[in-house]
């Protein structure tokens, strides 16, 4: 792969990343769900596993309507496996309404579909302020 292909291949997949932040925030769930694979996995805290973009997104629409967050994501790490696969690892910071920030990371696999470039899984977990 050309150094254009693989910056190509990071920016594609970091969009993915800032995309779930900005939906999820805004409760633009179905927008969310979009972004895996249609077998996709989400985990999510404590050790709650989702498959599938149906699972995902009917997770999401059960949060409570007066919780509002804030994700601030940053070293975002896309670590590119080959011209369909990636790897990536990034920080957050989340700020609830009613609650303190705390600090996470998410963990996820990419892949390059007919659709673009897609989440196969991704993993959260807090790693301060749980």
């Amino acid at each position: 792969m050309s150094e254009q292909e693989i910056i190509a291949i990071e920016r594609a997949c970091e969009r993915l990343v800032v995309d779930f932040a900005y939906f999820g925030d805004l409760w633009k769930y179905e927008s969310l769900g979009a972004l895996f694979t249609e077998n996709g996995t989400m985990t999510r805290p404590p050790r709650s596993v989702l498959s599938g973009r149906e699972a995902i997104v009917s997770s999401y629409m059960a949060t409570p309507a007066e919780r509002i967050t804030r994700h601030i994501c940053t070293n975002i790490r896309i670590m590119v496996e080959s011209a369909h696969q990636a790897r990536g690892l990034t920080y957050a910071i989340v700020y609830s309404k009613n609650g303190n920030p705390r600090v996470g990371e998410f963990k996820d696999e990419f892949m390059r579909t007919a659709e673009g470039w897609r989440i196969i899984s991704r993993t959260a977990r807090f790693v301060i302020g749980e």
